[in-house]
């Protein structure tokens, strides 16, 4: 795949690079560019993002970054049990459990939020960050939607964290998500009080809060083209350029392309070759 000649590969974080230095200088090279274009790819256009990470992939299979980065890239396209398998590989190859939350989420994914919920119960969970043990919440309050148990999802959610009126990275989301809870359980007054609190700590947009926010508030949302389109035929005035995106539960996904090592349940066998997977395969991220 083409990259940018800009496109340097001394881009990539310090420790990725540092992991490269095993491979000969121009594979390196070669794959730390490939590297780049996912990072750079993969919220705007995650199919482009999925293949470069093939690629490099393809290059280093036994790197753990590339196996991390292949994991997101697959993860981003809903590819639930390609990605679960690298995130599994990565974990083998650096004994860290930082990734125990997103594969968690692809349990979910691939419809098995009992398997997402015994994850969070797991010691695992207690050796990662703050940050960590609130993706893992939002993943476990998510799993129990899942199963249509919305009281329990709301409980799951309440947590000093939560209640906290200091703004952390995780915030705006986690009240979002505490939210949007309450609102399928028909708590309107209580969820309108939490949207508009992840607004106040939304300052980068994270979430679709204020829209919906503006929803329970009976604000109507004009489709900006639909509107110009009008304008154009009749010389009347326009109304709001706003457009409603609602946020989606994970899907699952195809049957994966067959690059990864085939491993046991507890995810804790010794680094193999990158043999074919099973797209059902995985036990073990709301």
């Amino acid at each position: 795949m083409p990259i940018p000649d800009d496109v340097t590969g001394e881009e990539i974080d310090k420790d990725v690079r540092q992991e490269l230095q095993s491979l000969p200088k121009g594979l390196a090279e070669d794959v730390s560019r490939n590297l780049v274009m996912v990072a750079r790819l993969i919220d705007e256009d995650p199919e482009g993002a999925y293949g470069y990470s093939r690629v490099a992939l393809r290059l280093a299979s036994r790197v753990a970054a590339v196996r991390e980065a292949a994991g997101f890239a697959a993860y981003a396209n809903q590819k639930y049990s390609e990605a679960l398998a690298e995130f599994r590989a990565a974990r083998r190859m650096t004994g860290n459990v930082d990734l125990w939350p997103v594969m968690a989420d692809c349990e979910r994914g691939l419809g098995r939020p009992e398997k997402a919920l015994d994850m969070a119960g797991a010691p695992e969970v207690q050796k990662l960050d703050k940050a960590g043990q609130v993706e893992m919440r939002l993943v476990a309050a998510g799993a129990r939607r899942d199963m249509d148990q919305l009281d329990a999802a709301i409980v799951t959610l309440q947590s000093p964290e939560l209640a906290s009126n200091s703004v952390q990275p995780w915030t705006a989301r986690l009240r979002y998500a505490y939210a949007d809870a309450l609102l399928a359980a028909g708590r309107e007054g209580e969820a309108r009080e939490w949207f508009a609190k992840a607004v106040e700590s939304d300052k980068d947009g994270s979430t679709d809060a204020s829209d919906r926010l503006a929803e329970l508030d009976g604000v109507e949302f004009v489709d900006a083209l639909a509107e110009d389109d009008s304008e154009s035929d009749t010389d009347g005035d326009g109304d709001s350029d706003v457009e409603v995106v609602n946020s989606e539960a994970p899907e699952s996904e195809s049957e994966p392309e067959p690059v990864e090592d085939s491993v046991d349940d507890d995810g804790l066998d010794d680094v193999d070759d990158v043999d074919d997977t099973d797209g059902d395969e995985g036990d073990l991220k709301g």
